[in-house]
């Protein structure tokens, strides 16, 4: 017997269901993604290591451009996560685009 189990769900209590979107989570969840692409952790849906710099490079672009479009809106807290995120997948895409390349410099 399952009781209830003909009821439909009430829209609160599927709203309460879903994560909350903020500014840390929004950030925390683009930083994510890039550092898939950066091949620095497997895909949580495939499981599997990919690397795409060139869609790093454009997750890592589009936090510099939050990072441009609210300046002076934004706490220190959410200042920092921004400006930490935006260094730290930087240096990494850097690194790994170098390695990529490899020795055939100039």
């Amino acid at each position: 017997g399952g009781a209830g189990s003909a009821q439909e769900p009430k829209p609160s209590e599927e709203e309460a269901a879903q994560p909350q979107l903020d500014f840390f989570n929004y950030v925390a969840s683009l930083g994510f993604q890039a550092m898939i692409f950066l091949g620095e952790m497997p895909n949580p849906v495939t499981d599997q290591t990919e690397k795409n710099l060139k869609q790093a490079k454009f997750l890592i672009d589009t936090l510099v451009l939050i990072r441009e479009k609210t300046t002076g809106n934004l706490n220190k807290e959410e200042s920092e996560l921004l400006n930490g995120s935006i260094y730290e997948l930087q240096k990494r895409f850097v690194e790994i685009a170098q390695k990529a390349s490899g020795p055939n410099g100039p």
